[in-house]
């Protein structure tokens, strides 16, 4: 099989998770995606450290399928050596503030420029033409002003999910802009700026959320995880442990009705349809975690399954590790990497197909790991490297 975007070539000034994840998927598809960080390590790099020399899980996941080049492109030398990056590149993905992109000459209008083609994919907290466009902002902070966090947790307690649903979506998106644009340029020759924010992320995910409310004034609190526009939904306790229970739709909630003897349930009008199961769903979850009390986790999910009612226990990190479907079907892909006796799990990429090759098949580079043959094949001789790693260029 082919891999997709091979002989493209990406360069990757991302920090964090958008910017490096949106890189790592090009990198699935076949992209060859050179990683350029700071001279001593870029801040992610440390994230959850795992390793003796402190290299972190964060970086290990964000960065594989990459080569590593170590590169200050705020001195003279080094914006040279940007600039011959980018004559060789297709695409460059940056996540830093307009101010920041101009300062290391990684801007659009510059690297236009250098090379007519290019693709500038880069992501924002907010977005650029509004009135918060340079405000600094994480995924957190995204989550917080969508709504999603006010809705998420105990009722009085916004929750942020520990999941980046923000940065991850993010990366996402900015990853099928990167690809239309790839197609743009094929069919007509130009290259062009993809944008994506953080905050643009969050609403488009919650966008259902804020259509009630404009259309209902629904001014909804949180139900923790009980879902409010269907039921039985919830996460319940069994005598072992939890599970989650998600009934949606008339025949899951018949076939629930008949798993727990509850078949009156179906000609009373406060469970008539999925909101009204919504807007009754803590009699149903009461009535659910009763049933889940007399039994194990494993007597519960048998007999739900049974019943083809969508449930699944609610796994610890170690127990997601050890589930067997989960090791049956390849989702996690064991990498071996320096300072890891362990070795460690990375998610694969969790599309397949039939003609296309793709997916992880190299571990993250280790600080400046390829930063000589990097810049060998730009024309830098042994004794011009070393002159710039002793100027701290490199």
């Amino acid at each position: 099989m082919s891999a997709v975007l091979e002989g493209v070539r990406v360069l990757d000034f991302g920090r964090y998770i958008a910017g490096p994840w949106c890189a790592a998927v090009l990198g699935d598809l076949g992209a060859e995606v050179i990683r350029v960080e700071k001279v001593n390590g870029s801040e992610d790099r440390h994230i959850m450290p795992v390793t003796p020399q402190g290299d972190g899980a964060s970086h290990i996941q964000m960065n594989r399928n990459k080569l590593g080049l170590t590169l200050n492109p705020m001195k003279e030398e080094g914006r040279e050596i940007v600039q011959r990056l980018v004559r060789g590149a297709d695409v460059v993905v940056a996540n830093l503030p307009p101010s920041g992109l101009e300062a290391m000459g990684l801007d659009y209008e510059t690297l236009k420029a250098v090379k007519a083609d290019i693709i500038l994919t880069t992501v924002t907290a907010f977005g650029t033409g509004g009135p918060a466009s340079d405000r600094v902002g994480f995924d957190g902070v995204a989550q917080a002003l969508s709504g999603a966090m006010y809705l998420s947790g105990p009722k009085g307690h916004p929750t942020k999910s520990v999941v980046n649903f923000a940065d991850f979506g993010t990366a996402l998106f900015s990853a099928v802009g990167t690809l239309a644009a790839l197609m743009h340029r094929k069919n007509t020759g130009e290259g062009q700026h993809v944008e994506a924010s953080l905050l643009g992320t969050a609403l488009s995910f919650m966008s259902a959320g804020l259509l009630e409310q404009v259309a209902n004034q629904s001014d909804r609190v949180s139900s923790w995880n009980r879902s409010q526009h269907a039921g039985p939904a919830d996460t319940l306790p069994t005598r072992d442990g939890w599970i989650l229970v998600q009934c949606v739709g008339e025949p899951l909630f018949r076939r629930w009705c008949r798993l727990l003897g509850e078949e009156a349930l179906l000609d009373d009008p406060r469970f008539h349809s999925d909101q009204a199961r919504g807007d009754n769903g803590e009699w149903l979850s009461e009535r659910m975690a009763a049933w889940c009390a007399e039994r194990t986790t494993a007597q519960a999910l048998s007999a739900l399954d049974e019943a083809r009612i969508p449930a699944g226990r609610v796994h610890s990190p170690q127990q997601a590790l050890e589930d067997a479907h989960i090791r049956a079907m390849g989702f996690l892909k064991s990498l071996d990497y320096p300072g890891l006796d362990a070795g460690g799990f990375v998610g694969d990429t969790p599309v397949r197909f039939s003609s296309i090759d793709a997916g992880v098949h190299g571990r993250a580079p280790t600080l400046g790991e390829h930063t000589d043959a990097i810049l060998g094949e730009l024309g830098y001789s042994e004794v011009d490297i070393a002159a710039l790693r002793e100027k701290r260029v490199v």
